[in-house]
């Protein structure tokens, strides 16, 4: 019978893991758990708690490298980077990997797109734009002013310096735009609610990027809406590019709009799986061998779809994102964003769910905003959904304000006490 290559590679990694428990024996974090398992073979594997941030900070570096003194001799020498979480869901986590690990683990996600892997084969060392909240971490994006030189990062051109793009000035739109205009990058790396508001722009004066071949959306979940609209004004591919600073890229969409995992850069399970197969995502890194997460809690809900030709997987959005229905269930970010799919007007929105029972849909309108009827087909879908029988109101606004993070939440669940009568 005919085994396509990637239901082989998967088998592969658990090789790869029965390998590493051995070796990761000897890290700090991991020495006690793991002497519990005189086979690392993948029941005992999976018997194994689940990592969570607060083990990851506590004691660090000491818990993955042993002695402190180690990271600033790793650092002298070169060898290793160290970088810092947005913090999403808590205080921001120190990260450390292999110089040019994070690279390496970025292109072998992106060539997972047969398009983009010969866009990458056709122009070595493409130029990047990044578009992205300047708080996303606190070395890559810059959170102070910095000149266009400093913004500079090997082949990419980091043209953010404020959190809240909806606040952006028109000059400072321009000013973002020029730079990518003589950068004259092949792709962007985009926070999609940054890069909307400045495809707004750009299409409002008539502004091309004539170098672009595809663009990613990435850092926080990528709405239909948000797709939509950037496709609409700069005419190429968005392709959905998932993962963290403290694991790496994990999953990237292919040519066929299915988000695949990158096999060699993680193990990935589905935890607590409710009956329509969307549970907890536990990631188990493979290729970081300073600072290994095993069964690491990401914090996001996630489906895996298993077919004769490989798994593909849907990323239905934070865990702590998550709303209810009227009968208990759990509705995710991703199956309230599917409600906006074939809906016109509407730039970005975010639907809160009040502990009052009250649930309220804000959003800033495109260009053209919703017709009345689309309004009202969107509320019915979202009162639907989450079995309401109370009407949805809904509000356009000039700007909806992230999280300390610089991230924003399309759903979200609110005291009453926090939210006006």
């Amino acid at each position: 019978m005919f085994a396509p290559s990637e239901i082989i590679h998967e088998s592969q990694q658990l090789a790869l893991l029965a390998e590493l428990l051995l070796r990761w024996r000897d890290v700090p974090l991991y020495r006690e758990l793991l002497s519990r398992c005189p086979q690392p073979d993948l029941d005992c594997f999976r018997r194994l708690p689940f990592l969570a941030k607060p083990a990851m900070r506590d004691n660090f570096p000491r818990n993955f490298l042993g002695e402190p003194a180690m990271l600033d001799t790793l650092l002298a020498q070169g060898l290793v980077e160290l970088e810092h979480t947005s913090g999403t869901t808590s205080e921001r986590l120190p990260v450390i990997f292999a110089t040019g690990w994070w690279n390496t683990q970025e292109e072998r996600a992106l060539r997972l797109n047969a398009n983009v892997a010969k866009i990458l084969d056709a122009h070595p060392g493409a130029r990047r734009a990044t578009i992205t909240s300047p708080s996303c971490n606190g070395l890559t994006c810059p959170t102070a002013w910095m000149s266009r030189e400093q913004r500079i990062i090997g082949h990419a051109l980091f043209v953010n310096l404020q959190r809240i793009p909806f606040l952006l000035a028109d000059a400072e739109r321009a000013r973002m735009a020029q730079e990518i205009v003589e950068w004259r990058p092949v792709f962007l790396d985009t926070d999609p609610v940054h890069a909307v508001w400045l495809a707004l722009y750009c299409e409002r004066q008539g502004i091309k990027f004539p170098t672009l071949k595809f663009i990613l959306g990435s850092y926080e979940f990528v709405s239909v809406v948000h797709k939509k609209i950037i496709a609409r004004v700069f005419g190429v591919p968005v392709l959905n590019l998932y993962g963290s600073t403290e694991t790496g890229h994990l999953l990237m969409e292919n040519e066929r709009g299915e988000l695949k995992a990158s096999l060699d850069t993680a193990f990935l399970e589905i935890i607590t799986a409710d009956a329509r197969g969307i549970g907890d995502l536990v990631v188990t890194t493979l290729s970081n061998d300073y600072m290994p997460l095993l069964r690491y809690r990401i914090g996001d809900l996630a489906e895996k779809i298993s077919s004769p030709g490989g798994s593909r997987y849907v990323v239905h959005g934070r865990t702590k994102d998550a709303l209810q229905a009227a009968d208990g269930s759990r509705v995710t970010t991703w199956q309230v964003d599917q409600c906006f799919a074939d809906a016109d007007g509407i730039a970005h929105y975010e639907l809160r769910q009040i502990e009052n029972g009250r649930t309220e849909l804000r959003y800033i309108a495109d260009v053209q905003p919703p017709a009345e009827k689309t309004l009202s087909a969107i509320t019915a879908r979202l009162e639907a959904l989450l079995q309401l029988h109370e009407k949805i109101s809904a509000s356009a606004l000039p700007t909806l304000v992230p999280a300390a993070s610089g991230k924003f939440r399309l759903t979200c669940r609110i005291a009453s006490d926090t939210v006006p009568a």
